[in-house]
């Protein structure tokens, strides 16, 4: 028996399972079966140098990138023209875009590259409609965008199927498990917290089924199989997300409140044609991606307020090295600080030192 024959008695023994108290543990294991063999059917596919591996060749640039989702004829190709100053062929009909097409937004002095993605639909994770090339794209973005038609709004747990099947994992955070192999002595599992969704003998089954005979595992949080399985098979992503609801010009402000009591997500209401909420929608997609800005002050003259250096929070002096230059690293003597991650103005730190929103820095090399 081939893999896709393993892999669709494994769906159809899941399809059948009723999922109670009682089966949990039996549903675990074939999860993390399947898990693994649609992984060893990639990895195949991918060596014979079949399609499904591909994916649109996008050059990243600017200092984030963030990939509209969403079903054909929603107006993604009007909202990226508004954002940017991309040309993307605009029609009031499916499959307008066939291409992955970029292009540029300016806002706060960070230059933000928004890709338009061809229209999903149902199945495109398994290949329609050039569907697994298109969601190729998206794993290497810094944000998913959900463009939703205002009369479609149930279209996004469609949207979020796709892409979990093809490995991304919307506004989830990478599961804190510790998995050391050893050499010998079997797995041993250490709880910093109490398991209540999935026992210890669960662990060590899957574990087991992924190869791993020997292994220390730390559970630094309550997890379920899915997320240890996610650990296990290694190339998950973990990415943020921001939904739009677009042509809210066609409807009244009672119709979309009532859209917001009921659904179970929030939305940015915008239309894409009337140009409303634009404004708006830079503002989120800015505070979602988590940028800061640094204001260089070059040794003995006065900081350059004109072009801030564009970073992710949470980034150190390190990282500006590295975007100064490739061999600034090596040559870092210290730095001095204006800003709010210091204690005082022009405060000496070290490569380590976590910088914040509007600071200013002076990098001294040997």
């Amino acid at each position: 028996m081939g893999i896709p024959e393993k892999i669709k008695q494994i769906e159809e023994d899941l399809h059948r399972t009723q999922i109670n108290k009682k089966t949990e543990h039996h549903i675990g294991l074939l999860r993390a079966r399947l898990a693994k063999l649609k992984r060893e059917l990639e990895e195949q596919t991918s060596r014979r140098g079949g399609s499904s591996s591909q994916g649109y060749d996008v050059r990243k640039s600017g200092d984030a990138s963030v990939v509209l989702i969403g079903l054909p004829s929603v107006g993604k190709s009007t909202l990226l023209n508004r954002l940017t100053n991309a040309k993307s062929k605009v029609g009031a009909y499916q499959f307008t875009t066939l291409e992955v097409v970029p292009g540029m937004m300016e806002y706060m002095g960070a230059r933000i590259q928004i890709l338009d993605l061809p229209g999903i639909i149902e199945g495109a994770s398994s290949g329609k409609g050039l569907g697994k090339r298109v969601l190729s794209v998206a794993r290497s973005a810094d944000l998913i965008m959900y463009v939703l038609d205002v009369f479609q709004p149930e279209a996004r747990p469609l949207l979020e199927r796709e892409l979990r099947t093809i490995g991304l994992r919307i506004d989830e955070s990478r599961p804190r498990i510790d998995i050391e192999r050893t050499s010998s002595g079997g797995i041993s599992v250490v709880q910093l917290v109490k398991l209540t969704k999935m026992t210890e003998k669960l662990v060590k089954e899957i574990l087991q089924i992924y190869d791993i005979n020997s292994a220390r595992v730390i559970l630094r949080e309550d997890v379920t199989p899915d997320q240890l399985i996610d650990v296990l098979v290694g190339n998950r992503v973990y990415v943020k997300s921001i939904t739009v609801m677009n042509k809210i010009d066609l409807v009244n402000a009672g119709f979309t409140n009532e859209l917001q009591s009921k659904l179970k997500f929030d939305f940015l209401p915008v239309s894409a044609e009337g140009n409303l909420n634009i404004e708006a929608l830079k503002q989120e997609i800015y505070r979602r991606l988590e940028l800061i800005r640094i204001y260089m002050r070059p040794r003995g003259r006065q900081t350059d307020y004109s072009e801030p250096m564009i970073l992710r929070n949470g980034a150190t002096v390190a990282g500006v090295c590295d975007k100064v230059h490739r061999k600034m690293r090596d040559e870092f003597r210290y730095a001095q600080v204006w800003g709010r991650s210091v204690k005082f103005g022009g405060q000496k730190v070290g490569l380590d030192h976590r910088l914040m929103d509007e600071d200013i820095i002076t990098l001294i090399a040997n």
